[in-house]
C-alpha cells in the first residue's frame, strides 16, 4: 500500500463526500479507490468512513485522521515546493478561480508574462462568479470583487480596483450629459444586484472626500457584469463599473465618463485561501504576480 497516496486519497474523500469524485481526481478507478481505503483501514485498525447509498462521512477517528492528513500533505508539498523554488523553479498545478469579466479582460490577457517567468507552473483557471466551496472542489485559491462576508479562508488584499460611471453615446444623445450631481435628476440607471444576498449596489460619488449615494428609476436589474455594461451599451442607462471592464469602450467613444470630478469609490479586491493550503511557492508567485498586475 502507498499510504501517502492513500492519505491524498482519503482527504480527498472526506472533503467531496464522495468515492467516485475523488477516486476521478486522483486518477483511479472506484474499485480500487475503494480497496486502497480498505488497506489503509486495516492498516490502522479503525474505520475512518461511513458508506451510506447516498453520501460518505467520516468517522470520529476519520476527523481526527483526516487533520492529520492535512497537516502531513501540506508539509510535504511545502518542503518539495521550497526545494523547487530553491533551485528557482517553481513548479506544479495551481488551481484558481477568477470573476468572468476580470479573467476575460485582464488577467487571461496577461498569462504570456507569466509563463515567461514560471515555465513549470500550470494553471487551471475556472472562470465565474458563483461562491465556490475552495476545499470540496479542490480549488487552491480566488480572487473576489468587493466586501468580504465573514470567512474561514485566508485573505490578502490586492490594489482596489478604480471604478467609473458612464453610459452609452446613445442614451446620452437622448436624455443630455449631466454634468453634476443634481443634473442627474431626470435620468435612469441600470440597477446591479448581488448574485449572492440580492441587495441593490447604489450609484454611489465622491463628494469633498466623502461618499454621496444617488437613486434613479430603473427599468432593468442584473446580477452579472458582462450583462450590466451590455445594458449599458444597449443604452438602458447610467451604470458604474470598474474601468478595466469598459476601458476599449471609453477609448472608442461608444461609452462615455461621466461625472469624472465625483468618481465612485474604488472596489476593494482578495485573493483567498484554505488553512490548510500552505503558501507554496507557486502559489506565492502567482499571488505576488496578481499584485504587481492590478498595480
Amino acid at each position: 500500500m502507498d499510504r501517502f497516496q492513500a492519505m491524498q486519497l482519503f482527504a480527498r474523500i472526506v472533503e467531496l463526500g464522495s468515492f467516485s469524485k475523488a477516486a476521478e481526481q486522483q486518477g483511479m478507478s472506484r474499485a480500487s479507490a475503494s480497496a486502497l481505503i480498505r488497506q489503509l483501514e486495516n492498516h490502522l485498525g479503525v474505520r475512518l468512513l461511513q458508506r451510506t447509498t447516498r453520501q460518505v462521512s467520516a468517522t470520529l477517528d476519520g476527523r481526527s485522521y483526516y487533520q492529520h492528513c492535512l497537516s502531513v500533505l501540506g508539509e510535504i508539498e511545502e518542503v518539495e515546493s521550497v526545494l523547487s523554488q530553491s533551485a528557482g523553479h517553481p513548479r506544479g498545478r495551481l488551481k484558481i478561480d477568477l470573476p468572468a469579466s476580470l479573467g476575460r479582460l485582464l488577467v487571461i490577457p496577461a498569462l504570456p508574462d507569466f509563463y515567461a517567468r514560471y515555465p513549470e507552473i500550470v494553471l487551471e483557471i475556472g472562470i465565474g462568479d458563483r461562491m465556490i466551496d475552495l476545499v470540496r472542489e479542490g480549488v487552491d485559491c480566488v480572487v473576489r470583487i468587493g466586501g468580504l462576508s465573514d470567512s474561514t479562508l485566508i485573505a490578502r488584499s490586492l490594489p482596489a480596483l478604480p471604478q467609473v460611471t458612464c453610459a452609452s453615446a446613445g442614451y446620452l444623445a437622448s436624455h443630455g450629459l449631466p454634468t453634476s450631481l443634481d443634473e442627474l435628476q431626470g435620468h435612469r440607471c441600470i440597477d446591479y444586484f448581488s448574485a449572492t444576498t440580492g441587495r441593490l449596489a447604489p450609484l454611489e460619488f465622491a463628494v469633498d472626500g466623502r461618499i454621496e449615494t444617488r437613486s434613479l428609476p430603473a427599468s432593468l436589474a442584473v446580477n452579472h457584469g458582462e450583462a450590466y455594461v451590455a445594458a449599458c451599451e444597449a443604452g438602458l442607462g447610467i451604470v458604474q463599473v470598474p474601468r478595466y471592464h469598459v476601458e476599449r469602450q471609453l477609448a472608442a467613444g461608444s461609452l462615455v465618463e461621466l461625472l469624472p470630478q465625483h468618481p465612485p469609490p474604488a472596489l476593494p479586491m482578495t485573493v483567498l485561501y484554505p488553512h490548510h493550503r500552505h503558501l507554496t511557492p507557486r502559489l506565492r508567485v502567482f499571488i505576488d504576480w496578481l499584485v504587481a498586475l492590478f498595480g
